[in-house]
């Protein structure tokens, strides 16, 4: 499911202009990013988390060159379901 089918389906329910719908929906989106970015994890109760996940420091291999590389240490974005949200989808989905 793509963002415009997400719009139209929430403008469909609930008989808000797709125009407000959309700004709706990208401020949500900017509102995660934002937080996020500044070190913050964000809640959603019933839906799941989005967390900051750190890496550690690992070494790599450029396979075409043959030679060995360092991968810094570095911060993630993820979504972490709610156990809810979970077990509706293993129960519904086949």
């Amino acid at each position: 499911m793509t963002k415009a089918e997400i719009v139209a389906d929430i403008a469909n329910k609930t008989g808000i202009e797709k125009v407000t719908v959309q700004h709706t929906v990208e401020a949500f989106m900017d509102a995660v990013k934002n937080s996020m970015t500044k070190g913050d994890n964000v809640y959603l109760r019933g839906f799941g988390s989005f967390v900051i996940k750190k890496r550690a420091e690992k070494t790599g291999r450029n396979i075409s060159k043959n030679t060995t590389i360092i991968i810094p240490a570095h911060n993630i974005p993820a979504f972490k379901p709610a156990k809810t949200f979970v077990n509706e989808v293993k129960n519904n989905v086949k």
